[in-house]
């Protein structure tokens, strides 16, 4: 059978509702110079990883990943071994 649900009250609020804002509210607020705020997250890399698609045998993706996280960054550093960098 179905219930009846308990209703759900609305999270609208009537603009009308809203303060008013006086020169009183804009004095006490937080004022922010357009381009001086820090952008989040890690800094940019000199030189970033590129992002690609590659077929792998199954048997070679299960080693790497059998010694845990970080596999691809294994695989990076025995290609980047195998190709002398």
């Amino acid at each position: 059978m179905t219930e009846n649900k308990p209703v759900t009250p609305s999270s609208w609020v009537d603009s009308d509702d809203a303060p008013e804002l006086t020169d009183d509210w804009f004095a006490q607020a937080d004022q922010h110079e357009a381009g001086t705020l820090v952008k989040r997250g890690r800094p940019a890399l000199a030189t970033p990883k590129q992002h690609i698609n590659i077929r792998l045998d199954a048997d070679i993706v299960d080693r790497l990943k059998a010694e845990g996280p970080g596999w691809q960054s294994r695989a990076n550093a025995l290609l980047r071994k195998a190709v002398g960098l």
